[in-house]
C-alpha cells in the first residue's frame, strides 16, 4: 500500500520525472513512457529551459558561468554557491531529463562557433582543465553529436596513479577526489554509450570504479573513516557533489550497460540509502545547494522529494532484484 501511494505521487510529477517512473519503476512499455518523454520538450521544466536558450546557442551568456557573473562580487564569495544557469548546467539537466537531442538541432554547431570557456578561452567542445567540467562536456557532446573524441582521451592522460581523478590536479593534487572521480565516470559512461567501446577508455573507467569500490563508496582508504558528511546527505539536483545515492545510481547504470551484477563492496552504501527511507516510502530533501538557478525543480529541504524517492527506489530495486 505504501508503494502504491508513492507511485501515484511520483506519477503526478513533471514529464521529466514521470517518464522515468513509468519506464524504470512501473516497467511500462515504450508505447506508454515514450510519449511522456516527448513532452519534456513542450511542457514543464524542459520546455522552460528550452525557452531560455540564447540566440548564440548558450544559456545565460556563458559556458560554465553566466555572462554577467562577477568573479569578484558577492555571488563569488565563499558559501554563495555555484550559479547553475549557464550552458553546461542547463545541458546537463536537459540530457538527464531525457530530452530528445533532435530538439536541440544546431546547438552543438552554435556552441562550437560562439562559446568559450571562462578559464582559458578554449572552444566549448575542446574542454578546459577541470575534470568535472570536461566530463559534463564529454557527456553533453556525445548526446548532441559533437566531436568530443579528443576530449575523451584527455581523461586517460589525466587519470591519477590511484585510479581516480581530481579537478585540482592543475594545482598539484596527486590524490583522487570522490566528487571528481564519480563525475568523470558518469561522463565516460555516457560517451561509451554513444560512441561505442574503446578499450583504453573502458580500462580507465574500470580503474575509476575500482577507486570508489575499494573505499566501499563511503570511506577513506587510509583510515577507514567516512570520508565526509556529504556522502549521506541527499539533495536534488545532484549537481557536482558526491553522495552514496548518486554513486549507487552510477553503478546501477554501469552494471546494466556492462551486463554485470552489483559489486558487494557497495553493500554498506546501499544500506545507508535504504536507512533514509521513511515509513511512507519516500526520501526527504535534506539540502539545496546554494547558487543562482533558473527555477526550483524539487521541494525545499525537509519535505519528501519526488526526485530522490525515484532515484533511491530505482537503485534499491536494481540491487535487490540482482541479489
Amino acid at each position: 500500500m505504501v508503494v502504491a501511494r508513492s507511485m501515484k505521487w511520483l506519477l503526478e510529477t513533471d514529464p521529466a520525472l514521470r517518464w522515468q517512473v513509468e519506464r524504470d519503476l512501473l516497467g511500462a512499455s515504450p508505447s506508454v513512457w515514450e510519449p511522456t518523454r516527448q513532452r519534456v520538450a513542450t511542457e514543464g521544466f524542459g520546455a522552460r529551459l528550452l525557452a531560455l536558450q540564447d540566440s548564440d546557442g548558450q544559456w545565460d551568456g556563458g559556458a560554465f558561468f553566466p555572462g554577467n557573473f562577477d568573479f569578484h562580487g558577492p555571488e563569488a564569495a565563499e558559501g554563495a554557491g555555484q550559479p547553475w544557469t549557464a550552458t553546461t548546467w542547463t545541458l546537463n539537466a536537459l540530457r538527464e531529463w531525457g530530452l530528445d537531442p533532435a530538439t536541440l538541432a544546431g546547438t552543438a554547431e552554435r556552441l562550437a562557433a560562439n562559446s568559450r570557456w571562462e578559464y582559458n578561452g578554449m572552444p566549448y567542445w575542446a574542454g578546459e582543465v577541470d575534470c568535472c567540467i570536461n566530463a559534463y562536456t564529454l557527456a553533453n557532446g556525445a548526446w548532441l553529436g559533437a566531436d568530443v573524441s579528443g576530449l575523451a582521451t584527455w581523461f586517460v592522460d589525466h587519470q591519477l596513479d590511484d585510479g581516480g581523478w581530481n579537478c585540482e590536479w592543475v594545482e598539484g593534487s596527486v590524490r583522487s577526489s570522490f566528487h571528481s572521480t564519480l563525475n568523470t565516470l558518469s561522463g565516460l559512461l555516457e560517451y561509451e554509450r554513444a560512441a561505442g567501446r574503446s578499450d583504453g577508455l573502458r580500462a580507465a573507467r574500470k580503474a575509476g570504479e575500482e577507486y570508489l569500490l575499494e573505499r566501499r563508496l563511503l570511506h577513506r582508504k587510509s583510515t577507514g573513516e567516512i570520508v565526509a558528511p556529504w556522502v549521506s546527505t541527499f539533495a536534488y539536483p545532484f549537481r557536482w557533489r558526491y553522495s552514496a545515492l548518486k554513486a549507487i545510481d552510477y553503478f546501477r547504470s554501469a552494471s546494466l550497460h556492462d551486463g554485470t551484477g552489483p559489486d558487494l563492496r557497495a553493500s554498506e552504501a546501499v544500506e545507508l540509502v535504504r536507512s533514509a527511507r521513511r515509513d511512507d516510502g519516500t526520501w526527504l530533501q535534506e539540502e539545496r545547494l546554494p547558487g543562482r538557478a533558473w527555477f526550483d525543480v524539487d521541494v525545499p529541504p525537509g519535505q519528501p522529494s519526488p526526485w530522490l524517492t525515484f532515484y533511491a527506489t530505482r537503485a534499491l530495486a536494481w540491487w535487490d532484484d540482482a541479489r
